[in-house]
């Protein structure tokens, strides 16, 4: 890989975490799909492979085990690649427009019941203020819906707790808003005006203001995902509950909760952040098959 190749590589991550606002494990995943792909090319420069090239490549990769899944996100990250290239001139048409991905196995997203929910939120330590934290980051994804790094990016300027409302930005950096529950919007105000000040002890985290990040670490920097991701992983091997959780795991809970109990599926797309109502539609599916079983379980004769 020559250093020109690098320079698109470091271009592409920084238009993939500006730009597009994906999260940090996709822009890994990505940057890593990109490489793998001009290492396999040979010498040969990214901005002279044709759609020909590309085939022969997903070919290739085709030959190890990957999943479908897998195959597909790499997929979606040469047309990503390519079409920020494009974008940027670097070539002057774009190769990977009529490139497909194998289509991926449909499968209904996983999600809590709301006592499920409250168990793990009820079992996160709340004894020192970096607890209290995790329990008011925890109690937001059930409230919003939120993506985990729109969690995480939030200011001060994005609250407006008097409307029980969140500005966020998602996908995209599209601006949606949010509501917020009054138990939520309690445990928030709570941690903002005891908690977060005694998060990092020693360390200069300087006055409030609009552009402040919400939440913090224990040396005064915005708190990463992976803290997040490392909080419910801790509580709910605690609990020993028999499912992987994920903060996407409580975005789904929170949509099927809000189908469940009747919500329009429009407000729903519009409090998820979804592009496209397709998106929305599988919450649906979720909510007739909890409806099922529900009554293959309590129906005498089903």
């Amino acid at each position: 890989m020559d250093n020109q190749e690098k320079r698109y590589i470091e271009d592409f991550k920084t238009y993939l975490s500006v730009e597009k606002n994906f999260s940090e494990y996709t822009l890994k995943a990505y940057s890593s799909d990109i490489i793998s792909f001009i290492l396999w090319l040979n010498n040969k420069s990214c901005c002279e492979a044709d759609f020909n090239t590309l085939r022969e490549y997903l070919h290739f990769i085709q030959r190890f085990d990957y999943k479908k899944t897998t195959i597909a996100r790499k997929v979606a990250a040469i047309r990503t690649f390519y079409k920020f290239l494009y974008r940027e001139r670097y070539i002057d048409s774009n190769p990977a427009l009529s490139l497909s991905a194998p289509k991926r196995p449909k499968s209904l997203p996983k999600f809590l019941t709301p006592d499920e929910v409250e168990q793990i939120l009820n079992n996160v330590e709340i004894q020192t203020p970096a607890g209290f934290r995790n329990r008011v980051i925890l109690e937001l994804l059930w409230a919003t819906g939120m993506r985990v790094s729109e969690l995480s990016n939030l200011n001060f300027g994005d609250l407006n707790l008097e409307e029980n409302e969140i500005k966020v930005f998602g996908k995209g950096s599209k601006e949606r808003i949010v509501l917020i529950s009054q138990r939520a919007k309690k445990y928030l105000i709570q941690y903002i005006n005891s908690a977060r000040q005694l998060i990092a002890p020693g360390y200069n985290i300087g006055e409030i203001n609009d552009n402040s990040p919400l939440f913090i670490n224990n040396t005064g920097f915005r708190l990463q995902n992976k803290t997040i991701r490392k909080v419910i992983n801790d509580t709910v091997n605690k609990i020993e509950l028999p499912k992987k959780v994920t903060p996407h795991v409580f975005r789904h809970s929170f949509a099927t909760r809000l189908i469940e109990n009747g919500a329009d599926l429009r407000v729903v797309q519009e409090l998820l952040g979804h592009a496209g109502i397709s998106n929305t539609q599988i919450y649906t599916h979720i909510s007739m098959k909890h409806m099922r079983d529900v009554y293959d379980s309590a129906h005498p004769h089903s």
